[in-house]
């Protein structure tokens, strides 16, 4: 037992830390998700009952049976087209989808715009710098090179 008292409660207490790599994140996420699906949840004790136990069948032909007992609805197929809507419906969702998209930007602030702009002017002339020089020099090479 150490001599504070009070300390060994306090770490106790503390809140844990955030997860920092990815692997931690989907493990602590696991950790609190429920054991089993939300529908199968709700299911109340009736219906939990009313269901039929399935048995197994010895015959490859049965169990093909159940299979499809146990599946949903069968997939479309591919000889019937979906309706398209409209091109003016379409181009509205279109600018809906670009107005909600705009929305989640961070944009940045004067004093960002204003430096970010200063970065990039000043690396273009270092570039440019940089490209007349080999012009200049490339030419002077060539021109006493071939006179």
């Amino acid at each position: 037992m150490s001599e504070e008292p009070g300390k060994e409660r306090d770490e106790e207490q503390k809140p844990q830390s955030r997860p920092v790599t990815a692997a931690a994140r989907r493990e602590r996420r696991a950790a609190t998700r429920p054991a089993a699906r939300k529908d199968s949840a709700s299911d109340s004790a009736e219906t939990q009952k009313a269901k039929p136990v399935a048995k197994p069948k010895s015959k490859p032909a049965a169990e093909g049976a159940e299979a499809s007992d146990r599946k949903g609805r069968a997939t479309p197929s591919r000889d019937v087209k979906e309706k398209r809507p409209g091109i003016f419906a379409r181009i509205f969702r279109y600018l809906r989808e670009v107005v909600a998209e705009l929305r989640k930007v961070i944009w940045p602030t004067r004093k960002q715009m204003l430096t970010y702009t200063a970065v990039v002017l000043v690396f273009l002339a270092v570039m440019v710098a940089v490209i007349a020089g080999l012009d200049i020099g490339i030419g002077k090479g060539v021109f006493a090179l071939f006179g």
